[in-house]
């Protein structure tokens, strides 16, 4: 990809100073010597939209969103790919030529990528996966196991109504669990995800009861601080196969980089190292 100017990106949220995003694209233009700058930008929900139709004119060839605006992103984008419709928010904005400006969502990409690339020899068809959580992120875990091929998933969340809701968006192929009985869908998975903010620092435990985990079952959480949380232990201690929630934040990132900047970067030892330092 060649550019007229030095191409500009970033992140956009509010508040944005706990990303890691910036530090990880710096590595990335670093590394490669690619010439761009990567900026975090605090955007209140009200100036969303002017700052997205504005940033373009600025040199901007697009910029990742998260929370609050994944969702109100993909209702201001002038096109949207189908698994951000499908999940229903976006984390990635490419800003076109054209002056149109295109909605992506590369999290369960990110997921996929990460699950392939700590747990090499899992495969999704050999059976269920449970699933822990109904928010935004369990959309796009759903989404990409499905496509992965995955054929049945167990859901869980501390609301029902909202597992339901995913239920409805997604099909026959999800089982809603109460989460009371959560623990109980642990025998029966191959995979099991969390996807809740449950055992992330500052936030409570996560209390499902893992005894029933078995040997061999790839087990993942998305959250990412602490690196290793209770389930991951726990699990680790079964006998599972492990995969901590740090990759899925820098396996996502790839898709908007190599789009960006005209290079797509691997997801190594180093990069987690810049990151975590």
């Amino acid at each position: 990809m060649t550019h007229s100017h030095v191409p500009l990106a970033g992140v956009i949220g509010n508040p944005i100073s706990q990303s890691k995003s910036p530090i990880l694209f710096r590595h990335w233009l670093k590394t490669y010597g690619c010439k761009g700058h990567y900026i975090p930008m605090p955007v209140e929900e009200g100036n969303l939209e002017q700052v997205i139709r504005t940033i373009p004119k600025m040199g901007f060839v697009g910029c990742n969103v998260t929370i609050p605006h994944k969702i109100d992103v993909l209702k201001i984008a002038d096109l949207a790919t189908d698994r951000a419709t499908l999940i229903g928010a976006a984390n990635t904005l490419i800003f076109r030529k054209d002056g149109k400006i295109h909605a992506d969502n590369t999290d369960g990409y990110g997921f996929i990528a990460n699950l392939k690339q700590g747990a090499p020899a899992w495969a999704p068809s050999i059976g269920p996966a449970a699933v822990l959580g109904a928010g935004g992120a369990a959309r796009a875990v759903i989404a990409s196991l499905l496509d992965a091929g995955v054929p049945e998933i167990f859901l869980s969340n501390r609301t029902r109504p909202k597992a339901e809701a995913l239920k409805s968006a997604f099909g026959t192929k999800i089982t809603v669990v109460d989460w009371v009985q959560a623990g109980n869908i642990m025998e029966q998975a191959s995979t099991v995800v969390n996807t809740t903010s449950l055992g992330m620092q500052g936030m409570p435990e996560l209390r499902v009861p893992l005894d029933g985990l078995r040997r061999g079952t790839v087990v993942t959480d998305l959250v990412y601080n602490p690196l290793k949380t209770r389930l991951l232990i726990e699990a680790e201690a079964a006998g599972c196969v492990t995969v901590d929630g740090l990759g899925m934040l820098l396996h996502q990132a790839v898709p908007g980089f190599e789009r960006w900047f005209g290079l797509r970067p691997e997801v190594d030892i180093n990069t987690r190292a810049a990151v975590l330092r």
